[in-house]
């Protein structure tokens, strides 16, 4: 990853985009460590996270207009099978996936719930899981097109009209 600047937007896995507002140093255990402190813009969470480690804990940038383009084919995609596991090892699944901080795992992770929803009652954690990825999602898509969420979440609506 390239080195963030403060006023950059960046994402954190599972918590969203955040806004870079500051670049700390603190000493830990005698020496100097270097962190990214994140405002998650949905939560104002404050998160720091060492500048070194920043790629290993998945801290990526916003993605661009093309990556939205290909998100959006994700969604589309309806070849989509579910196996007959139950809903906890399914939840499970899908939150490794949440985890990974990338796009495409996320809105798999929403198209796959809501794909499913039409078809099943979800359980209260699939639910919250499907409310969670929709929310990662519109925040990132509306961000990378500079557009309100409101726009962006009729948009993924429209997807699954079709």
């Amino acid at each position: 990853m390239q080195t963030l600047r403060i006023g950059d937007k960046a994402v954190y896995p599972a918590q969203g985009v955040a806004e870079v507002v500051g670049v700390e140093t603190k000493e830990i255990m005698g020496k100097r460590v270097s962190f990214y402190v994140l405002r998650v813009l949905d939560t104002d969470m404050k998160i720091m996270v060492p500048r070194e480690k920043a790629d290993d804990v998945g801290l990526r940038e916003v993605i661009d207009e093309q990556e939205v383009e290909d998100v959006k084919d994700v969604l589309r995609e309806r070849d989509v099978r579910f196996d007959r596991q139950t809903w906890n090892r399914r939840y499970r699944g899908f939150m490794q996936k949440l985890k990974t901080g990338s796009i495409y795992d996320v809105a798999e992770v929403f198209r796959d719930l809501y794909l499913l929803k039409s078809s099943k009652v979800l359980s209260f954690g699939e639910r919250r899981m499907l409310d969670n990825a929709r929310s990662l999602l519109v925040k990132e898509m509306s961000v990378a097109k500079r557009q309100p969420a409101e726009s962006v979440t009729l948009e993924l609506e429209q997807i699954f009209q079709n």
